[in-house]
């Protein structure tokens, strides 16, 4: 029996996202951590994942712009976070996983928390 071509073509339009997504492993180093403090310069609710960058200090006390890679915007509506959580100008800490690359200012977001005492720590835990 020969499959049709367009059952193949279906396949894989439909598996090339699958291959697409990275894992945070792959991008971060998830054994080790770090800690930023500063202000949040945009928030992109955007799919793959949500991105908050933040304006802080880096080790030498010069100002960064650091990018905070979180999770999806389906795991951060079940969660109770919509586009309008964090805005323009909030003062937040950052807890994470480093880049692998020592020259990227990039994070892998595991916890955040507002100046105003609300909080977000990780994938299965509500904010606070």
């Amino acid at each position: 029996m020969r499959v049709p071509w367009a059952v193949c073509g279906v396949c894989v339009l439909l598996c090339a996202p699958l291959v697409a997504h990275h894992s945070f492993g792959d991008m971060y180093l998830e054994s080790d951590s770090v800690e930023i403090e500063g202000t949040i310069v945009e928030f992109q609710y955007k799919n793959p994942h949500a991105w908050v960058f933040v304006e802080a200090p880096d080790t030498f006390g010069q100002e960064k712009i650091y990018g905070a890679e979180w999770v999806s915007t389906s795991q951060l509506e079940r969660a109770g976070i919509t586009k309008s959580t964090l805005k323009t100008g909030d003062r937040v800490r950052i807890w994470g996983s480093p880049s692998k690359k020592p020259t990227e200012a990039k994070i892998h977001l595991k916890r955040m928390q507002r100046s105003d005492g609300w909080e977000w720590r990780g994938r299965a835990n509500a904010p606070r």
